[in-house]
């Protein structure tokens, strides 16, 4: 599912993934059942392709990492958090264009 800048996490390495990394991180929560969620993703990896070595990219499924999503109150999906130095900088709830995205991303770099 993940493209290759793309990083899956599971709750067990959110932490160190997300929490600790040293560059901004797009975190999308999704789920494999959710439409919006499946369009979001060519953009997903358009952006990682664009961000490469800037930014980091990860997807966390809601169904397999409930308490992820329960930490952050995520209630709609896709929603996007992107984290600066460990904490949300950004929040983003449903699908949006590349671009909207992108600004968004260059703003916290």
């Amino acid at each position: 599912m993940a493209g290759k800048n793309i990083i899956e996490v599971q709750s067990a390495e959110f932490q160190e993934v997300v929490l600790n990394s040293d560059v901004p991180v797009l975190v999308d929560f999704w789920a494999a059942w959710c439409g919006p969620c499946r369009a979001l993703i060519p953009i997903f990896e358009q952006l990682a392709v664009q961000f490469e070595g800037k930014a980091k990219f990860v997807k966390v499924n809601v169904d397999e990492c409930p308490d992820i999503a329960g930490t952050y109150r995520i209630m709609n999906i896709p929603t996007m958090l992107l984290f600066k130095d460990g904490e949300i900088a950004e929040k983003l709830i449903g699908l949006r264009p590349a671009a909207f995205i992108s600004d968004l991303i260059n703003k916290n770099l």
